[in-house]
């Protein structure tokens, strides 16, 4: 057993975000870039240790079978299993990686930046894009023969990342798709041709705990399908993240109403399988989010007293080039007072992941030709909300609104004034990407805002 202080010290080691590589693929796109990705064989053994680690002799080493309890072996590399092993992984191809020029992202750190190409890292997989083929077939050769002695095999063009299939289409788009995953959440909850399929993914009303109602009929896992659904939610399927999202809430004392709600996204995703969310890169369009938020969605549907059933929820999608990169749908941690505010908190949570994207495409703008306002990079945020505008606007506070939390306005430097990078623009709520996010909606309008963010 290891012991912290002893024989191991560091054990952190990052991986690389999604909205990193489905921006990285946008931009691929657009600049009909080649891509190519390396897999790392038995990476963490190849990675020397930072301290001395000793081992019992195992079973069936013969040689030292009668000195068992009085030798010990001393590791010369990390082994799968060792605390530390991916944090000396993680340094060892940092270390390869800077000495042949690349420096890492101030916003991703698995992300790497040289002035001919980008590299990705996930553990033992690097998806790397380059301005040309032989950029890569040169970086593939020098990690492949240099004094690192790494052990990789080229994997060709990207195909396949982390479970997701990429595939490519004639009209120079490609789609994001997870259909064995599909497949894997349908076989756990029992799902057949015997289920008559749906049109969307949730259904009126919201889900509340349900304390008095009745148990589970099946006895399938249910944390287990919740976490296969989020998975699927978070990296192809944005079209399910609210149902998904208040399912998981009740992982502690699932009832018979979470059940069903379990199965009618698998009912919804049993007809759409084989479908997940297209990039078709639009040149006209730089960075772009959509906001929206559902005031006090839950009040009045259970206990109209509880505070859980008054949380406003948040949702919103960013979008680069017209592609959606990163989108969420979640609960506010605070109970809002007026339409107004939830949408002016769901704005501000949207903030924090746009302003640090911004700076992860100014990186970029380095390397590849970023279509987005120069020189300062702009981002158009839409929002259905008059008050909510306002409010972002004003540089005061009002008697309606200074209640707020001042936690809430840390981007108001970049709406007004001279650091202004956020043009923050009404939109028709029919228009409202973010809408999909925050509700069940009718099929129609659901089917119509899938269009604009999945792409079918």
């Amino acid at each position: 057993m290891q012991q912290w202080g002893v024989d191991y010290w560091e054990t952190y080691a990052p991986v690389v975000n999604w909205v990193s590589v489905r921006l990285l693929l946008a931009v691929a796109t657009i600049h009909d870039l080649p891509t190519g990705s390396i897999d790392f064989v038995l990476a963490f053994p190849q990675a020397d240790l930072d301290v001395p680690v000793y081992m019992e002799v195992p079973v069936g080493m013969d040689f030292l079978e009668g000195a068992r309890r009085e030798t010990v072996l001393k590791l010369n590399k990390s082994l799968y299993g060792l605390c530390q092993s991916s944090s000396n992984w993680f340094k060892m191809l940092s270390k390869g990686l800077d000495s042949r020029g690349f420096v890492p992202s101030q916003v991703d750190q698995c992300v790497f930046f040289r002035h001919d190409a980008v590299i990705l890292t996930y553990v033992d997989d690097c998806f790397i894009i380059a301005k040309k083929q032989s950029v890569i077939d040169e970086l593939y050769y020098s990690l492949d023969s240099g004094p690192e002695k790494f052990n990789l095999t080229n994997e060709g063009q990207m195909e396949q990342y982390l479970g997701v299939d990429i595939k490519r289409n004639t009209d120079g788009t490609f789609e994001l798709r997870q259909p064995y995953l599909i497949q894997r959440i349908l076989s756990l909850c029992k799902v057949d041709d015997a289920f008559k399929s749906r049109s969307t993914p949730a259904s009126t009303p919201l889900l509340s705990k349900d304390p008095d109602g009745a148990p589970r009929k099946y006895d399938w896992n249910y944390r287990s399908a919740v976490g296969m659904l989020g998975y699927l939610q978070g990296s192809t399927r944005p079209d399910i993240s609210m149902a998904v999202h208040q399912c998981a809430r009740f992982n502690n004392d699932p009832k018979m109403s979470h059940e069903r709600a379990i199965m009618h996204i698998c009912r919804y995703l049993k007809d759409t399988s084989d479908r997940g969310v297209i990039y078709r890169p639009d040149k006209s369009k730089g960075l772009e989010c959509y906001v929206d938020a559902d005031f006090a969605g839950g009040w009045n549907l259970a206990d109209a007293d509880s505070a859980e059933n008054v949380l406003s929820r948040t949702g919103f999608v960013i979008m680069y080039a017209g592609c959606p990169v990163l989108w969420t749908s979640k609960l506010q941690t605070e109970i809002a007072l007026s339409t107004t505010e939830a949408e002016y908190i769901a704005l501000s949570q949207a903030m924090r992941e746009v302003l640090p994207f911004m700076n992860l495409l100014k990186e970029l703008a380095v390397i590849f030709e970023i279509h987005l306002p120069q020189p300062q990079v702009h981002c158009k945020v839409y929002e259905d909300n008059n008050g909510c505008i306002a409010v972002a606007h004003s540089p005061k506070f009002t008697p309606r609104t200074k209640h707020i939390a001042i936690k809430y306005h840390h981007f108001r430097s970049f709406a007004i004034g001279p650091q202004k990078c956020l043009d923050i623009l009404p939109i028709d709520t029919r228009e409202q990407t973010a809408d999909i996010f925050t509700k069940p909606l009718s099929p129609a309008l659901f089917v119509y805002l899938r269009g604009k963010l999945n792409g079918w």
